[in-house]
């Protein structure tokens, strides 16, 4: 039996954006505007589809990010962007983002979570 979390959940909103890449963590930037994350800062969703200058950015649902350093821990955890377009576990110095671990795959380095 295989379990999937696929689009549960998914809320999107369209925010303008150049330089944003398919499933990045993303960042509001501005009025209507969102940016890769920077390492440390807090997150407010993926980006799902990109072109020319604006972003489709999932702000809600169960969702798959890359991830860098120890695998998060499954349950409640508080992720920050890598600035490499993926999360990491957060410091206590970061701007961190609550979610939900459901899953964390250390081969691939993926983890999904509830935003």
């Amino acid at each position: 039996m295989s379990v999937s979390f696929d689009g549960v959940g998914q809320v999107c909103a369209t925010f303008l954006g150049a330089g944003i890449q398919e499933g990045q963590a993303v960042k509001v930037s501005g009025r209507g505007a969102a940016a890769p994350c920077g390492d440390g800062e807090s997150f407010c969703g993926a980006a799902v589809c990109c072109r020319d200058d604006a972003c489709t950015v999932q702000v809600s649902g169960f969702m798959t990010l890359g991830y860098t350093g120890t695998a998060p821990g499954l349950g409640p955890v508080k992720l920050c962007g890598n600035g490499q377009g993926g999360v990491r576990a957060a410091a206590d110095e970061d701007a961190a983002t609550a979610c939900l671990a459901v899953d964390a795959d250390e081969a691939a380095k993926t983890v999904t979570i509830l935003l």
